[in-house]
């Protein structure tokens, strides 16, 4: 630790999930104390959201409102509805792209449509925030009225898009129709609310609004919580609760928690973590229906007929891709909007899609790391300019544990045998492969 004065400090952003190392506040969980400098970080430190190096941090700067916005003359042209970029959805993807454009192009005309405020927040954030005693200061990056001001785009916040007319290229919204010469998708994907987890018993946490309210809730007093399914997000739900001092049941379908994603050596070592964590776990559990009782408290019934009482139930039982807007307009979809991998282009030649609400290759591309590569791309398109296009890879996941740190490489195949490379006490290592071909590859760190 270095010491120096508090006005010295300064902050330094993941260029890949967007986590802030403010080196005031250090980082604690992690062994960095307050007041930790960047460049004495040791060089074998990992974002604690995302895992990646010291690299890929670079010096934050709050924004400023002004430092780029038009003149008044340029603004106006809004109103006159000169045609520019449209660009729906105010979460990291919208912004990326909406601020990509306006880099490139400081005269191009970006308008900014969002259902919520648009204020800049980081997501992976909220499943740690707990624990670490993250508040809406700590979390909330910049108004989203500054940040328009900043790079002069036209933010409508609170508004709700209504219907589209790409023969016409207008989008109509709850706050009145644009023209728009390009259109871009980036609206996210949306919890999936499944009949017997009604959305008025069942919290779903998927943006920061709803993460206030939940904490809020939750207030100083320990509550009993009931965390329904077990993939990454619901076990780093589950283990964020647990460690905010809250007593937690995680609720697995499978036979273990990420089922699906891992085999079944490094599900049972995960499931023995969570339970050392202090969280108790249900395995093979399926959740038929929540009722509420008269003292206010929450029934989780299971299909074996057994009820989990808890104050509040959670449910993360996955996302899903709303298609009506892409319906609207005519596009070709699966589990999202289809695009082309190069440029990020719909079947609609002036319509572009990124983030979660597209599809690549006939899956859903959830991965908050190469949201920056995909509005890199579309800006380049939109604009005009020579680029070598968008290379989608699939990103690791990284689940974010002390229980059991782990990380997994690839697409693994549920069909195919894993292999142990390396099972000592510090360390499993396991692999898929095809043929000599490695196709998967975990990780996990005692």
């Amino acid at each position: 630790m270095t010491g120096q004065g508090e006005e010295t400090f300064r902050q330094y952003i993941c260029r890949v999930c967007g986590l802030i190392y403010d080196e005031a506040l250090g980082d604690p969980d992690s062994g960095l104390l307050p007041g930790t400098l960047f460049h004495d970080i040791p060089e074998d430190w990992a974002c604690p959201l995302c895992g990646v190096t010291k690299l890929d941090f670079e010096p934050y700067i709050p924004p400023q409102p002004g430092q780029y916005a038009s003149n008044g003359d340029d603004q106006s042209s809004f109103v006159r509805g000169q045609d520019g970029v449209v660009v729906i959805g105010g979460g990291t993807a919208g912004w990326s792209v909406a601020q990509r454009l306006k880099v490139l192009d400081p005269d191009c005309p970006v308008t900014l449509v969002t259902g919520c405020s648009g204020d800049i927040y980081a997501k992976p954030e909220l499943s740690v925030a707990l624990s670490r005693g993250l508040d809406e200061a700590r979390l909330n990056r910049g108004k989203g009225c500054d940040v328009a001001a900043r790079y002069g785009i036209r933010l409508m916040a609170g508004a709700f898009v209504t219907g589209l007319d790409p023969m016409a290229r207008r989008v109509r919204t709850t706050s009145g129709t644009v023209r728009y010469r390009a259109l871009v998708f980036a609206y996210g994907a949306q919890p999936i609310v499944l009949p017997e987890l009604p959305a008025d018993l069942v919290w779903r946490v998927n943006n920061l609004p709803a993460w206030l309210r939940l904490k809020a809730t939750l207030g100083d007093t320990p509550r009993t919580i009931a965390v329904i399914g077990a993939g990454p997000v619901g076990c780093e739900l589950a283990e964020d609760a647990a460690r905010a001092g809250h007593s937690v049941t995680l609720l697995s379908r499978g036979p273990w928690p990420m089922d699906t994603l891992l085999p079944g050596k490094a599900g049972s070592l995960l499931a023995s973590r969570i339970v050392q964590s202090g969280i108790t776990l249900r395995n093979d559990t399926q959740v038929i229906g929540v009722r509420k009782n008269d003292e206010g408290s929450v029934s989780v019934r299971l299909q074996n007929n057994d009820d989990i009482i808890a104050d509040l139930a959670i449910s993360a039982v996955g996302l899903r891709t709303d298609l009506r807007l892409p319906a609207m307009a005519g596009l070709k979809t699966d589990c999202g909007i289809i695009v082309d991998e190069n440029t990020l282009r719909t079947s609609d030649p002036a319509i572009f899609a990124l983030g979660d609400c597209i599809s690549v290759g006939g899956r859903p591309c959830r991965y908050i790391g190469p949201i920056g590569a995909q509005a890199d791309a579309i800006a380049h398109a939109i604009l005009g300019l020579e680029h070598a296009g968008y290379v989608h890879e699939i990103p690791p996941l990284r689940l974010k544990s002390r229980a059991l740190p782990l990380e997994l490489r690839g697409l693994p195949d549920p069909e195919r045998s894993w292999e142990v490379v390396e099972d000592s006490p510090k360390r499993l290592a396991m692999r898929q492969c095809d043929g000599e071909h490695v196709i998967a590859f975990l990780e996990a760190m005692s």
